[in-house]
């Protein structure tokens, strides 16, 4: 197998290409609202009250339905396949990000995010689905790790892109350009894209390789399985330790995108200009973290490990990663530098721990299964961060703000994200200690 990896056309990387750039602009086109606020505010008349208010309840629409639009994508992903499938959830979320444009007021403007959110939650089902059709086992986390590297390269590019358009052109126009970029992916996709048994750029020998690489299960051309149902999905330990994996960690990631321009901002005085640097950076540390993350545990397969201790083994050691994350108001009382390199490895740590428990799915399901269980993980992380917000982030923010301790606030949560990933991974071992292929 290692003489035919050697000659083969790695188209697959190919693959893995375009699911970077879709993962790249479905973050671009959900984050462009938080540099657009204070534009629409004054187009829409908001006061200074009613901008907090109406843009907190505007997130919050959009938070609602992608988490339970997870759970209708995975299925009707699974159902038309992942050409149609995914070109389709990339095109409805394009049109979503290009109707803010039109908005006349907030009525309207939560509409399209509602419309963004529901068909934005498409896009990591058939993600994982298409990366479980393409590569073996032991290869999946590090194409995983790849493209979910591009929801960092979405984030970093906001604060540098979407500013200077909205000043020169309008904040409609840079609704319209980002929206416009899924087009573009959607025309690339249609061109590059097809099943591996159905794709005639794709190298015989590539495809023995992609198609018999494993050998813990019986590979086929194409391997779809019995189709399983929601009802006999939930039957499975394997669904309970992926979704409860993603309920405990998906709530962090977001803690980091949402509150850590506002700790930079109020810990260390930054305003937005100063700001751009410090939050930038853990995106791009976490952008190595997601690729690291996949390469490890490939590393290890190749080393003849089994695949279940080669995945947990790495899992354990993000999970790791991430706890020096407790000290990170204590150092930054040192340098401000320090907090945000500790912050950085802790959303490193999430990357490289995302990219395994994606992987999981591929590993415990057969492939006509897998954008399903991938978006009942992704409303059971989505349902963890609204939770989070509700009892947690929100009581708890407004309560020392209003005693002036924010800053302990912070190390509430700093805890929370600490201990969140080994929680996670004790549930599942518990669980699927051998993770375990179902059997339909």
């Amino acid at each position: 197998m290692k003489e035919v990896n050697q000659t083969i056309g790695k188209y697959r990387w190919t693959i893995c290409s375009l699911v970077f750039f879709a993962t790249t602009i479905n973050y671009l086109d959900r984050t462009v609202i938080a540099f657009l606020r204070p534009f629409i505010s004054d187009s829409f008349g908001w006061t200074a009250v009613e901008e907090i208010s109406n843009y907190a309840n505007l997130e919050m629409a959009f938070k609602v339905s992608y988490a339970f639009g997870f759970l209708f994508a995975g299925r009707v992903i699974d159902k038309l396949g992942t050409k149609i499938g995914y070109g389709l959830a990339t095109g409805l979320w394009s049109l979503a990000a290009i109707c803010h444009a039109f908005a006349k007021g907030t009525l309207g403007f939560g509409i399209a995010r509602v419309f963004l959110g529901i068909t934005e939650a498409g896009n990591f089902p058939a993600a994982i689905k298409t990366t479980a059709e393409w590569f073996p086992k032991k290869e999946r986390a590090l194409a995983t790790g790849i493209f979910n590297s591009g929801s960092n390269i979405g984030a970093i590019a906001v604060p540098f892109i979407i500013p200077p358009l909205a000043r020169n052109y309008g904040w409609q126009m840079a609704f319209i350009i980002t929206g416009a970029i899924g087009f573009v992916w959607l025309i690339l996709w249609f061109i590059f894209y097809e099943v591996p048994k159905k794709q005639k750029r794709l190298s015989e020998d590539e495809l023995l390789y992609i198609t018999t690489s494993d050998k813990d299960e019986i590979s086929e051309l194409n391997e779809v399985g019995p189709k399983l149902t929601w009802a006999k999905l939930l039957t499975y330990k394997q669904t309970w330790a992926f979704a409860l994996g993603k309920f405990l960690t998906d709530p962090i990631w977001w803690f980091y995108i949402f509150w850590l321009p506002d700790f930079l901002r109020k810990e260390y005085k930054l305003d937005d200009s100063a700001l751009i640097w410090p939050s930038a950076i853990p995106l791009v540390i976490a952008s190595f973290g997601s690729i690291f993350g996949g390469w490890l545990p490939m590393k290890l397969i190749n080393k003849n490990w089994p695949v279940f201790k080669a995945r947990k083994t790495s899992m354990l050691i993000y999970g790791l990663c991430v706890m020096p994350i407790v000290f990170a108001q204590y150092l930054g009382s040192i340098n401000m530098w320090l907090a945000v390199s500790v912050i950085g490895l802790a959303m490193a740590g999430h990357q490289a721990w995302s990219a395994n428990i994606f992987t999981t799915v591929s590993d415990m399901f057969p492939k006509s299964s897998t954008a399903s269980v991938t978006g009942i993980g992704g409303l059971f992380g989505g349902v963890g961060g609204l939770l989070l917000v509700a009892l947690v982030q929100k009581r708890m923010f407004v309560y020392y703000q209003s005693i002036g301790k924010l800053a302990t606030g912070y190390f509430i949560m700093f805890l929370i994200c600490g201990g969140a990933y080994l929680l996670a991974w004790i549930v599942m071992h518990f669980l699927v200690p051998k993770m375990k292929r179902v059997e339909a």
